[in-house]
Parts: structure tokens; sequence; C-alpha cells
């Protein structure tokens, strides 16, 4: 990158988990394909499996794990701060950290070294504070993440997500994996109490607006992908017969749950292409992979978004993560939602009763979604009929919408834009 030509220097931080990797290293690209110079900064233990094209990857410590948030506050500031200071006499000093807003500590060393502060959140708008914010839906006890329906269960996780708003009045950005078509309401009321900017959705440009050259995926494979495998069994079926089975990369089912829906799978009348870790095999009936034949395909991982793409691809099961949801609107599949914990329960709300773009299973008095509530819902939104229409016509809308939000003019865009001329000499935090 040449000086004359120098917009903005970006150190985005993450969380080191999959959910939280793509949508921050991919913001990192889109600032990159802008002329800003982004270092991307992640784990030890990540750092070997992130690539990203025009963007600087550096590791920020090898304690850093998911459930040690504490490690951050101490040896992660440290290191953190080392890497300002690497850049603070070059022709590329730092002039904003984006943090995962998990992080919040972050923040503390853009302030020490006078540089701007931007929080990225990794859920919807709506989830952030449910019930309190004006243009939120109604939102009944099912519709709330564990922690807020259980404190004293979750105490740890609880407390991780209500310290994303610690210092949030001190932040010079907040900016949301989400677009303002999709929030609506809550867009508008979230940035009338913080300087808030929606900035997505964060999907690789290649499904997109097509802007951000080779952007085809996140260039964060934490495991091995398996797409030859998958697209070959794809290839051999009709248009949109296949439902497609994924519950993320830390879902864990009981034994009896695993049952249950892998004989749903199984007695439907649709093949099914179903992810399950390996580590999750365990738990499926016995003779349960050698009795489905053709009809179903068993693979520890795949490419998502090449195969919600795949034109065999008929609907998508799915836990209703932020960023799984945000890949089946931007595509347009149709969806069969099962929330596990956190924002899923409001994201599955969202997807069943305002984007109407699938349905929710409904759990019986164990918890558990039966087999027959499964094949059920399926059929609402495999099968040929005036719901499965008004799912799809729904779907391409939120999907144009999507599109519209990143390519050049739109909203998301226009955001992002925004953000990077603050970074520019005559507009930087003095």
């Amino acid at each position: 990158m040449e000086e004359n030509n120098y917009r903005g220097h970006v150190v985005v931080v993450s969380y080191p988990c999959r959910g939280h990797i793509n949508p921050l290293l991919q913001f990192a690209k889109r600032l990159a394909s802008k002329g800003v110079k982004a270092t991307f900064v992640t784990t030890q233990n990540t750092h070997a499996s992130v690539t990203a094209t025009n963007t600087t990857v550096e590791a920020i410590s090898d304690g850093l794990e998911p459930v040690a948030l504490e490690t951050f506050k101490n040896d992660g500031i440290k290191i953190l701060t080392r890497l300002i200071r690497k850049f603070q006499n070059t022709n590329f000093p730092v002039d904003c950290i984006v943090y995962d807003s998990v992080m919040p500590r972050a923040l503390d060393v853009a302030r020490k070294h006078n540089i701007q502060g931007a929080a990225f959140f990794t859920n919807s708008a709506s989830e952030s504070t449910p019930l309190l914010l004006p243009g939120l839906p109604p939102l009944n006890f099912r519709d709330l993440p564990n922690f807020f329906k259980s404190p004293e269960k979750h105490p740890a996780y609880k407390d991780m997500k209500l310290n994303q708003f610690s210092n949030l009045g001190m932040v010079d950005w907040i900016l949301g994996n989400t677009f303002q078509d999709l929030e609506g309401k809550d867009q508008g009321s979230v940035s009338k109490f913080w300087p808030g900017k929606m900035i997505g959705p964060m999907v690789p440009s290649f499904y997109m607006d097509g802007r951000v050259e080779g952007n085809k995926g996140y260039g964060a494979s934490l495991w091995e992908p398996l797409n030859e495998k998958c697209l070959r069994w794809l290839e051999t079926k009709p248009t949109k017969s296949v439902v497609y089975i994924s519950f993320g990369s830390t879902v864990s089912l009981t034994i009896q749950q695993m049952e249950e829906l892998a004989w749903a799978f199984k007695e439907s009348d649709f093949k099914f292409l179903w992810v399950i870790r390996e580590s999750e095999h365990g738990k499926l009936p016995s003779g349960f992979r050698e009795s489905i034949d053709e009809k179903g395909m068993l693979v520890a991982w795949c490419n998502q978004l090449e195969l919600l793409a795949h034109k065999a691809t008929g609907c998508f099961v799915t836990h209703c993560g932020w960023n799984s949801t945000l890949e089946g609107l931007s595509l347009g599949v149709p969806m069969v939602g099962m929330p596990q914990w956190d924002d899923q329960f409001t994201n599955a709300k969202h997807i069943e009763e305002i984007w109407r773009v699938g349905v929710r299973v409904k759990q019986d008095e164990n918890g558990i979604v039966t087999k027959e509530e499964m094949v059920m819902s399926l059929n609402e939104v495999m099968v040929d009929s005036e719901k499965r229409k008004e799912i799809e016509r729904n779907g391409r809308k939120w999907s144009q919408l999507a599109k519209e939000a990143v390519d050049e003019g739109g909203s998301s865009d226009k955001h992002i834009n925004d953000f990077f001329q603050h970074l520019l000499p005559a507009n930087r935090r003095k």
C-alpha cells in the first residue's frame, strides 16, 4: 500500500471461535478492499487456520481460549499493546481497534493510545437488550436467551454477555453484523442510545455483491472441509430436494434428541445431508449409518455456503446461530429452526414470525423435538404448498435486500464508508 493512498489502519480483534472469527475476518476483508490497511488478530491456536488476501494476520496469545476471557484482561491486553506500539513509528500507525464486543477491555488499549475504538456485535440488533429496546416484537419466554430465562444456570456466560455493555458509552463506533432493512425499527432504536452502524451481512462477497476479488470463503477453516464429497453427492439429486442439517460447531445434543432426529430424517420423504462432528457420531442409533443408503449422507464438515447455494438444497435445518441465520437469509434458503441457546431462540422467532422464511420446531414437555414434530416441520417447508411458496417469496425478498445492503451505495456499504472516512488524517481522533 502506497503511503499517498493511505486510508487508515484498523486492527480487528476476534473472540477465538468460528462464529466470531468469520464475520470479523470478513469485515477486515471489506475494509482492505476499500484501501484500508487491516490487521486481523486471533490466537495462536487459530492463527494457522486463518488466511485472508490483503489482510495481515497476527497471533495474540496461546492462552486466549473460548472459556478463558480473563486471560485477555491480563496477557492479552499487554500483547495487543505491543502490537499497537509496533506500528506506532511506521508509515501505518493504527487508527482504530475494532474488537469483538465480548472483549470490552480492548477499548482500554485504544484509549491509552488515543486511537478510535469500535465494538463489533456478532448478533442481531434485536438480541442485544431483549424487552428493553423500543421497536422489538413481543418476546415470549421461549424466545429469550438461556441466561435470561435461567441466569443462575449460566453465570459465566451471563457475565460475559452483560460485560459487552460495560464501557459501551465510551466507544466511537458500534458495528453490527446485520443490515438496516432486516432490523427495521430495532436499528433506529439502537442508534438513539449508541453510535451504532449496521455493516452486514458479513457473508463472503462471492455470494453477495461480488465486489471483493477472490472472496469466496471466510478464510477461517478451523476444520478440513469435505467439499468434493458433499458436492459429488448433491450433483446426483434433483433441484430443491435435499434437506441440509447443521447445528454449528459447538452444539451438542443429547442421545435421545439425536435418536429422534435420526429417525425423523430417515423416515421423512426427503433426501438429507447431515453435518455431524465425529464426537457426536456415537449418539446415533445402532445401525443408522448403514440403513440410510443413498437417502442420506453424514459428513463431519462441509462448506456451508456452497451447500446453501447449491440448486439441490431445498431447506436448511439450523440451530439459528446468527452467522447461519444470515447465510440462510442471504441465499434465500427456507429454514427449519431448532434453537439451543443464547440468541438462537430470538433468531428462530424472527425466522418464523417476523421475516417468515421458515418454521420453528416445538419441544415436548421434556425439552425434546420429537420425530413426528421434525417430520411435520420438514413437510411445511419442503412440500409444494402455499406455505412453501410464501416462504420462498420472502426468502427471495430478503436475499435481494441483503445483497443490496452490501453492494455499492447500499446502506451497509455507506456505513462502512462512513467508518473508514473517519480514519483519514483530517478526521482522526485528537
